[in-house]
Order: C-alpha cells, then structure tokens, then sequence
C-alpha cells in the first residue's frame, strides 16, 4: 500500500459507483489488547461482502482521510484513511493505520466478493 493520492482514491471511488460492489468496513482498536490490560476498553465495527449501490462516493481532508460513500438510503462512512492499493483485481483498498503502523480501520470496495 502507498500513502493516499486523493487524485487516484476518487477516480476509482467515481468508477465504482452507480453499480452494484460488495463492501468491507472495518474498525479496530486493538481488539485483542484487552486481554493483556483489563482497563483498557476495546471496540470495533467488522462488515464484510455487503452488497451496495452507491450514488456518490467522497474522500475529503488532509490526511487522515475521510471516504464516504452516499446509498439511496443513508451512508457508509470511514475516517482516518492513510493508504490506498488498486489491487489486480480493480480493487479499492483503502487503510489508516496508527502512529505504531496497526491497522485502525480498513474501507475496501470490489465488483466481486472479498474471499
């Protein structure tokens, strides 16, 4: 993965829409942290292969990046983007990973099934 070219990340947000992809979304924190730290509080959100249409896709900010995606009836939403890949498959892989190089969240939008 390469940091994120905004240019490149919305040209294949923009060839993707207006069909019918299959999603990942997922978020982390360190979900596997809490067993070496009771206090420490552990939450994640994990979707993978949902099939959606959206309309309009977005990636805004700075760096980190926010992508958002626009459905006929609401949004998936995904901050603190760092690195893309178009893999060989067309892919597009999007990832924000930490200051230590973990995974934080991971946005991931194909025209076939994830395996």
């Amino acid at each position: 993965m390469e940091l994120v070219a905004i240019k490149q990340v919305q040209e294949a947000i923009n060839r993707l829409a207006n069909q019918d992809v299959y999603v990942h979304l997922e978020t982390t924190n360190g979900a596997y942290a809490s067993h070496h730290n009771q206090d420490f509080f552990s939450a994640g959100a994990y979707i993978r292969n949902a099939l959606v249409r959206y309309e309009l896709g977005k990636i805004t900010g700075i760096g980190p990046h926010r992508v958002g995606l626009k459905l006929n009836l609401g949004w998936i939403y995904a901050e603190g983007i760092t690195h893309f890949e178009i893999d060989s498959e067309n892919r597009l892989l999007l990832a924000g990973h930490d200051h230590n190089g973990k995974l934080a969240v991971a946005l991931e939008i194909s025209t076939t099934p994830f395996e």
